[in-house]
């Protein structure tokens, strides 16, 4: 039995023929068929960066077809909506999915010309970063993470300055939206490639956009979430002043109740309701909890975490909450193995199509390394 963590090449073959034909069988013209294939299996055989050209030599033995794997990527009329929604959908019938979970992920880029590059001050580091945000919805199988679905975001200047918009193939539809606008995008479209069939939308995307007013968002589209707030939340009844109501820390310290996790590990939480609002503007409130693992040595709780999700056991639930950890491991090793960085146009649809295909490989070979 092979492994979810041996090289990329395994996934050829039988599995990797049956995904492309699912994946590119509906486009209309056989030269774009063939050159997804070839593309996915230059991403899986590829040794080091992936550049079009040796992607093109690996596969065809000619470096002089990677115009075509260009052209293909970065000016041939396809639509990466539809190829992502049957790779999400293949991807839910292969393995029990426990939660939808969104991760950011920051592409270095070279020059100011790329769609969406800008300058982004990266606290795990301490340094700013010339860079492409890009937010990612993840399968959350309990084995594996499994990217379907991708936003870029895009600063000001992309929306609204015409030659820098038509330089990099930016839709004229296209309009001016934070990463919390994003999430919801992605939590929408997946919601639809799976027929209302939903999972809870797992993220910690404190440092990005207001995860309270994420919250609300999610409540009153009816989804269930597991998001991560800063400490300082107010939390309370909607009635009362942001002032007067208590923070989400302060709340689990005075109030909180402890629960044992095994190993010497212990939950807190606090029973709370989550504002919402429905579609028609009328407001709602539901019942949510408050949680985070207890920090014993700081005496204190550690990340703290607003759910509307109240019949599973607090432990259960901050095991969901720690997906996102998962998803940051899978985009690490998109990077490695898979091509993640190594896209080499300047438009916004090659961008988009290029992480379709990234994921697409990524996916077939974790299912392919995770079975006989």
């Amino acid at each position: 039995m092979t492994t979810m963590h041996e090289t990329p090449e395994m996934a050829t073959g039988r599995a990797l023929d049956d995904l492309s034909r699912l994946l590119f069988g509906h486009l209309h013209r056989s030269d774009q068929q063939r050159w997804g294939h070839v593309y996915l299996q230059g991403l899986l055989r590829t040794h080091g960066k992936k550049t079009v050209r040796r992607m093109a030599a690996t596969v065809t033995g000619s470096e002089a077809t990677s115009s075509s794997l260009h052209q293909f990527v970065n000016a041939s009329p396809w639509e990466w909506a539809p190829v992502r929604g049957r790779l999400a959908r293949w991807a839910t019938r292969s393995l029990p999915v426990r939660s939808w979970t969104l991760a950011p992920t920051v592409l270095p880029k070279r020059g100011n010309h790329s769609p969406g590059v800008h300058q982004r001050f990266l606290p795990e580091s301490g340094r700013t970063v010339n860079c492409q945000l890009g937010l990612g919805l993840f399968l959350n199988t309990g084995q594996a993470h499994l990217p379907v679905d991708w936003q870029l975001f895009l600063p000001p200047r992309f929306t609204q300055d015409p030659a820098v918009r038509d330089r990099a193939k930016i839709p004229a539809t296209a309009r001016p939206q934070t990463p919390g606008d994003h999430a919801l995008q992605l939590v929408q479209e997946m919601t639809s490639w799976t027929d209302g069939e939903t999972a809870p939308v797992v993220a910690d995307l404190t440092a990005l956009c207001d995860t309270p007013q994420l919250a609300r968002r999610l409540q009153g589209s009816g989804h269930s979430f597991v998001l991560a707030v800063p400490g300082q939340t107010a939390i309370g009844a909607a009635e009362l002043p942001p002032g007067e109501r208590p923070s989400a820390r302060a709340l689990l310290l005075r109030r909180g109740v402890r629960h044992p996790a095994g190993a010497g590990r212990r939950i807190i939480s606090y029973e709370t309701p989550v504002p919402g609002l429905r579609p028609s503007g009328e407001s709602t409130h539901g019942p949510g909890r408050l949680l985070a693992e207890w920090d014993a040595d700081a005496g204190r709780p550690g990340r703290i975490w607003l759910t509307n999700i109240t019949d599973r056991h607090p432990a259960e639930l901050l095991e969901l909450a720690h997906s996102p950890r998962g998803a940051e491991s899978a985009v690490r090793r998109m990077g490695e193995d898979f091509g993640l960085l190594d896209f080499e146009g300047r438009s916004f649809p090659g961008w988009h199509r290029h992480m379709t295909l990234v994921s697409a490989a990524y996916t077939c070979a974790t299912l392919e390394g995770m079975n006989p």
